[in-house]
């Protein structure tokens, strides 16, 4: 590896400032780097700016490239070349996606009747990506009648999908198409029609519901839905009994679903229950000799929400509801399937995802439900959609941070699993060498915050081992300790890995989620430092060896852990950071805005607009010393403009006082979610963990921090 003593040192870039007013009803304020926003993505003075972050990052990174290299083989080399999935079965075929070896993305294949039976090739992925620097599947559904499959396909990585069809068997695309839509698609039972989602060109919200008659114009669609409050995301999708195509109306705190027969040619809807303040709900149909029922997921009188039924036409009417699982303080029902002879339900105890079965036939008590907890008291088990509602199998997956993702198949009516699949790891991996554990961090409030953590056990936790933190922390959305494989990597460099399960997810249930928004949103940053104090405390990792990452909202974690605690971190790496949260709540034209006021607060009142105020990373930067920075973004990125990261970034590299790296890298090619291909998104992973051996000494030729690198 070349000597750094012998290079000329990088100069990073310096945005240029011109400073533009930002207005609110609470008071202006002056962003410097606003210029950096441009909605087109072709201003030549911002993608000149961008292109010398990019420049930059390469230079200082230069010296780790072989490094980099190693670590991207080292990643792509655990991949099973020709993985496939355990087949599913689905009106007389059986379904399965497979790789082939050296591709990037997936085959999804079909046999009639019979595993045994001749293969048939339903979409090829990589024939639709061919030539494209990115592209994402959002979604596929094959005709009722077994002829034609209709897909959603993102070419650009704006989460703008277009609607397409093509024949099964010879693969021809027919000349339907239809652009900006959500990637669900469903449809109707004459096979001839499609249900799915258009979006807003600006502020790419989900607004109206069409229906798309095969050989017609899109311009000539029906409109079957439209949504007036753009605080409501729409979703299109079908009963497990297939009789009813669904529309999702939901936001933040209360849902709406309506429903029509998916032969009725008029697809004439019908609300499920009308939307009322503080209540969500999720309905599926059971179908039954005794009549239709609703079986509804329901937070009515239930936080942690509960599990009722209803008759077809009286869900509205709540004194018609019966019990099939009641509300619990200390269990978060998080999601259920509908079978004719049973009920699978996904709930949290102990802030660990578990699964309970419900036979019909043994009534509604709970004596006979049978519970699959995780096995190694941490990790989590995961229903798995099996969409034959007359199966008598439930499928799911156990996984955890030291045991590779298994499937497995349970029969209620023997009271037995049966073993599926494994998912396989290459490159001499064993299972055996790791270990994992699920700890308590207590918060300076005094909540409990379960930890999940997993090390090679050859590892000393003896204080001296590095640890790499995760976090999320918002949107409800809980991080289970699911096993990666790239963390492999890590624990074989004596890492101690760790997933932070602070407040905002619901781990812990509602109430979890609830005490990390809108003006508790301190405690998920709080929370994230807690743990640190805490593994640093347990002699678990080095207090100089604490790196963290966390992307999109867990970004904005990222951002303020930042500010907040600067020495208690040696790097910190954020992928499609939230961090200029003022700003973009203040501005309705931006996507999503309108939708996150529930998340975050409207800036539009005075005491939310503090709050926001007094945590957005981007303007709480402030001359001290920081961590080792490297950033992630993506120029067309739809969810967390790329603008925020690159503003953060000018401006911590105006205000900060040492000189430790601070490293922008745009794809000017994805979106949110980073490159595309099972293969090439292994790249950015590479260069994150290059970065951090680099920040923690790891390795002896690794070179020292460049000087005057901020």
């Amino acid at each position: 590896m070349p000597d750094p003593e012998h290079r000329v040192a990088p100069v990073a870039p310096r945005a240029a400032q011109r400073p533009h007013v930002v207005a609110s009803p609470w008071g202006n304020r002056v962003d410097e780097y606003y210029w950096l926003r441009d909605d087109e993505r072709t201003a030549p003075d911002v993608l000149a700016h961008l292109a010398a972050e990019n420049h930059y990052a390469e230079q200082v990174l230069a010296p780790l490239a072989p490094l980099e290299r190693q670590l991207f083989d080292e990643l792509s080399a655990r991949i099973e070349p020709d993985e496939s999935s355990v087949p599913v079965w689905r009106d007389g075929y059986w379904y399965a996606s497979r790789f082939e070896a050296g591709q990037e993305y997936a085959i999804h294949v079909r046999r009639k009747g019979s595993l045994t039976a001749a293969e048939e090739i339903v979409l090829d992925e990589n024939v639709l990506a061919a030539g494209r620097e990115f592209f994402d599947l959002g979604d596929w559904t094959v005709s009722p009648d077994g002829g034609l499959v209709a897909y959603t396909e993102d070419t650009v990585g704006r989460r703008q999908y277009e609607l397409a069809v093509r024949r099964i068997g010879d693969g021809t695309a027919l000349a339907d198409r239809v652009g900006n839509v959500e990637p669900e698609v469903v449809w109707a039972a004459d096979s001839q029609t499609l249900l799915y989602v258009e979006k807003d060109p600006q502020t790419l919200l989900s607004v109206r519901v069409k229906a798309h008659r095969l050989g017609s114009a899109a311009a000539a669609d029906r409109l079957i839905y439209e949504e007036a409050d753009h605080s409501y995301y729409l979703g299109v999708g079908k009963s497990r009994s297939e009789r009813f195509l669904l529309v999702a109306c939901s936001s933040t705190e209360q849902s709406e679903w309506w429903y029509a027969d998916s032969a009725d040619p008029a697809l004439r809807l019908q609300c499920v229950l009308p939307r009322e303040a503080g209540h969500e709900y999720e309905p599926d149909h059971l179908p039954g000799h005794a009549g239709d029922e609703w079986i509804l997921r329901s937070n009515w009188r239930a936080p942690n929400f509960r599990i009722v039924r209803a008759a077809l036409g009286a869900a509205a009417d709540r004194q018609a509801w019966r019990d099939v699982l009641p509300h619990r303080p200390d269990v978060f029902v998080e999601d259920f399937e509908v079978g004719l002879d049973h009920l699978a339900i996904n709930e949290r105890a102990g802030g660990l995802l578990q699964i309970r079965i419900r036979d019909w036939r043994h009534g509604s008590d709970g004596a006979a439900d049978r519970v699959l907890a995780p096995l190694e008291g941490s990790g989590a088990m995961h229903l798995m959609a099996t969409p034959d509602i007359a199966s008598p199998r439930i499928r799911y997956a156990y996984s955890s941070l030291a045991t590779p993702r298994t499937i497995y198949e349970y029969e209620p009516a023997a009271q037995r699993s049966q073993w599926r699949k494994t998912q396989a790891v290459l490159g001499g991996f064993d299972a055996a060498r790791y270990a994992t554990r699920l700890l308590m961090a207590e918060a300076r409030d005094g909540a409990r915050i379960p930890v999940s953590i997993a090390w090679r056990r050859d590892t000393p936790l003896d204080g001296s081992a590095a640890v790499f933190q995760y976090g999320y922390g918002a949107y409800g959305y809980s991080i289970d300790p699911d096993f990666r494989a790239s963390w492999v990597s890590l624990m074989d460099r004596g890492f101690v890995v760790a997933i932070a399960h602070v407040r905002g997810g619901q781990e812990m249930g509602r109430a979890w989620y609830d005490q990390g928004r809108l003006q508790n949103k301190m405690n998920t940053f709080t929370d994230f430092i807690d743990v640190t104090h805490m593994l640093v405390r347990e002699r678990i990792g080095a207090p100089d060896r604490v790196c963290a990452q966390g992307g999109s909202a867990g970004g904005l974690l990222m951002g303020a852990i930042a500010n907040l605690a600067p020495r208690e971190y040696r790097a910190i790496v954020a992928h499609v950071p939230f961090v200029d949260v003022v700003t973009t709540m203040l501005d309705e034209s931006i996507p999503l805005t309108t939708n996150e006021f529930d998340q975050w607060g409207d800036p539009r009142r005075r005491a939310e607009y503090e709050y926001l105020l007094s945590y957005s990373p981007y303007d709480n930067v402030r001359a001290q010393d920081y961590p080792a920075l490297l950033v992630f973004t993506g120029l067309w990125d739809s969810q967390v403009q790329y603008f925020e990261p690159a503003k953060w970034v000018a401006r911590l590299r105006e205000r900060k006082t040492d000189t430790r790296p601070l490293l922008l890298a745009i794809d000017l090619n994805a979106g949110h979610g980073g490159k595309s291909g099972r293969y090439r998104r292994y790249r950015d992973t590479a260069r994150e963990y290059a970065f951090l051996l680099w920040q923690i000494g790891q390795l002896p030729d690794v070179p020292p921090a460049v000087r005057g690198g901020s």
